[in-house]
């Protein structure tokens, strides 16, 4: 698999990285231990060097589950991990304490079985501690040798550029997707201008855009699209319409719907690089061939007029998640 920098500082990975929340968090039922260190060799197998996790994702099993996964190629694999919540809770509210960034830090070090974090992003900005005291943090432990590389997740322009002043932010994440373009905006020209490299979380729409869920589809009852306005039975009916166009124009490709949607966010900009997430070898197999699939001007411009007629329904977080983004 072709490799992509990330930041200004050379932190240099797989075009496509695995998110792993899905593994332990999130959708349902955690995966069976020994599939999910499958899956994750897996990946590593078909060239993947990017591995995302959290301590919040279990919480601390994610990070439990890698560090088993990673530990016999350790030194091949960039591993990112995140703090920044109550007790690694995401409903217990937010700590980015410098204090409470140290002993998450040390924590994780242990659970990932490794002696530095590759990128050690902030999961979300916290209103109650000034971003450059979690910069300036996270800046010391770099210094120290425990982490590589300073990232943010779904954070604001403002915070962005705050924090970047203290210590260099080497990579944003935040959803980003044929159906949530909001990064392009503000985010991703801001981006460009620091030098700072974007690492799209659920860049299949939590799984719409392949094609596989519809009006009819159930979730487990632990499984958090359940609370999410995009996914009510009413506008996932009403949201077909972008499936329907991604499926014509993905089989005029030959390529599924979720490998052209992925293509479609390598080809927006050289440092992107999506984290498409799953449980299933088969779908593994399928996300990574998206990276082997090169658009051209005149599929990019198809695909934007394509979409241009479709306004998605629903937000994409419910109203207490939504207060914690973009800060």
């Amino acid at each position: 698999m072709q490799k992509r920098i990330l930041g200004k500082n050379g932190l240099e990975v797989s075009a496509l990285g695995l998110g792993c929340m899905g593994l332990s968090f999130g959708y349902g039922p955690a995966t069976n231990k020994q599939d999910a260190i499958a899956l994750i060799r897996a990946a590593y197998d078909e060239g993947v060097t990017f591995f995302d996790s959290a301590e919040a994702y279990g919480p601390y099993d994610n990070e439990l589950l890698l560090g088993e996964a990673l530990q016999p190629f350790r030194k091949n694999v960039v591993i990112a991990t995140k703090f920044g919540f109550k007790n690694g809770v995401p409903t217990q509210g937010t700590d980015s304490r410098p204090q409470t960034i140290r002993t998450v830090t040390e924590a994780a070090l242990v659970r990932l079985n490794t002696d530095v974090i590759d990128l050690l992003y902030q999961h979300r900005v916290d209103p109650d501690v000034p971003v450059e005291d979690v910069a300036g943090t996270v800046k010391d432990l770099i210094a120290e040798g425990k982490v590589r590389h300073f990232g943010m997740s779904e954070a604001g322009v403002q915070s962005i550029r705050r924090a970047h002043a203290v210590q260099p932010v080497t990579a944003l994440q935040s959803e980003y997707s044929l159906w949530w373009r909001e990064p392009e905006k503000e985010i991703i020209p801001t981006l460009e201008e620091l030098g700072i490299g974007f690492v799209p979380f659920s860049p299949l729409g939590k799984g719409f855009l392949t094609g596989k869920i519809d009006g009819n589809t159930t979730f487990d009852k632990t499984d958090f699209r359940n609370v999410v306005p995009r996914f009510s039975e009413e506008n996932r009916i009403a949201n077909q319409a972008l499936v329907e166009v991604l499926g014509t124009i993905a089989a005029q490709l030959r390529a599924t719907p979720a490998q052209i949607a992925l293509a479609w966010l390598l080809a927006q900009k050289p440092w992107i690089v999506p984290i498409p997430g799953t449980t299933k070898l088969h779908r593994l197999h399928e996300n990574l061939g998206g990276a082997s699939i090169t658009l051209s001007t005149s599929d990019l411009a198809a695909i934007n007029a394509a979409l241009a007629t479709i306004e998605v329904q629903g937000a994409r977080y419910p109203a207490q998640l939504q207060k914690m983004v973009g800060r």
